[in-house]
Parts: C-alpha cells; structure tokens; sequence
C-alpha cells in the first residue's frame, strides 16, 4: 500500500513538471500603468539622408526643452525599431541576432524600448542622467539614451567574435540614432569614455545589459 501511495505521489509530480516549467519561463507581459504605448513612427518624408549626413554634428550644449512623445518615438525607432513583417530591425545585426538592449532615461524615469509592439517599459520612477556620467552633456540633455550589449549571448560561438559583432551593432543603432536626431533637427553627441559599471549601477541593469555608449539627446541651446 504504502508503495502504491508513493508511486501515485511521482506520477503526481512528473505530471506537473511541464505546467511549472512553462508557467516559471514565460515572460510576464508588462502592466498597463509601466507600459508606455509610443506613437507610431514616420517612415516617409522628413529630411534627406544626403542632408543628414552632411550636416550631423556633436552638440553638447542643450535648451530644457523636453522631447515629444513623437520624437523620442521616432528615435527609438530609428536605432532598433522593427522595419518589416519578420522582425528585422533598423539597424544591422550579425545573423539577425540583436544583441542589443536600448533604454532612455528623462526627468520621467528610466524606460527600457521594447522593438515588439513600439513601446516603452518603465523601470523606475527616478531621473538618473545625473548619475549615468561626470560628463556635463549627460546630466543636461533631457534626453539620454543608453545602448546596451548582451555580452553572453553574443559570445556562445566565440569570443572575439562575439565581442566584434555586439561592437559593430552598437555602432550602426548609434548612427541611426544620430542622423535621425540630425533630421528632426534636434542635438545630439555619442558619449563612448564612459564607466560601464558606474552606469549599470546607477540604472540597475541586469547581467545581460553591458552599457557601451550614452547618448544625450535635445533642443540646441
């Protein structure tokens, strides 16, 4: 009898492993109040790329002016927004792979840009500019966005290349976003000397977001 009991009792759990493992993998879908629902992008129009090009310049100095919903929409976009149907993004990505991960603090908290679906999710409450960097365009820009490399996804089939490929992708997401700042007219400059540690310190980041690059973003002075 007692055998019988604990036999029942296995066949008990072995039957409800599967439901706890997916229940423990699924990602919970973000609350309606930390979830920020960005306007869609423009994909037509605005200023050349010719003209941006020849015209994008490091700006540090900016006015206290806050950016629109619709310009922080079309920046987010611009550096790793989904561009078609198969989820391929703005910018270029080795194998398709987007190791990247895109946030952008304001006097309103700090956001991580979720790509599916276009929209922010509200990780803390607090302005952090000021103590993402010592550099005076940081903490002035009302605007600063932080590209991020998963390191450890990108380095499983090798490490140098590995490294090479999350480099290279922060470098094309960092241009998108400064040329698309240039054709919305607003200032902009890449911070790259910067403490990677003091940064992810300072926003909390998970293991999987290695800051590389600060971008402060505004209105000119």
């Amino acid at each position: 009898m007692r055998k019988s009991h604990l036999l029942a009792v296995v066949v008990l759990i072995l039957a409800a492993a599967p439901a706890i493992t997916l229940e423990f993998n699924q990602q919970a879908e973000p609350k309606a109040a930390d979830r920020v629902d960005l306007p869609a992008p423009s994909r037509t129009g605005g200023m050349t790329l010719t003209d941006a090009l020849a015209t994008r310049r490091s700006v540090r100095s900016f006015a206290e002016s806050k950016l629109t919903q619709q310009e922080l929409s079309q920046l987010l976009w611009a550096a790793q927004g989904i561009s078609d149907d198969k989820g391929h993004r703005t910018a270029p990505s080795a194998r398709a792979q987007y190791f990247l991960h895109l946030y952008v603090t304001t006097a309103d908290g700090f956001f991580e840009y979720i790509p599916a679906g276009h929209k922010l999710l509200k990780l803390s409450v607090k302005d952090l500019r000021a103590g993402l960097s010592s550099q005076p365009a940081v903490a002035a820009a009302p605007a600063v966005f932080v590209i991020a490399g998963d390191y450890d996804r990108a380095t499983q089939g090798g490490r140098e290349a590995g490294l090479r490929w999350v480099h290279l992708e922060a470098g094309h997401a960092a241009q998108n976003l400064l040329l698309q700042a240039t054709a919305l007219r607003l200032a902009a400059v890449p911070v790259g000397g910067i403490q990677p540690e003091q940064v992810a310190q300072a926003a909390s980041l998970p293991p999987s977001s290695t800051p590389i690059y600060l971008i402060p973003v505004g209105h000119a002075k």
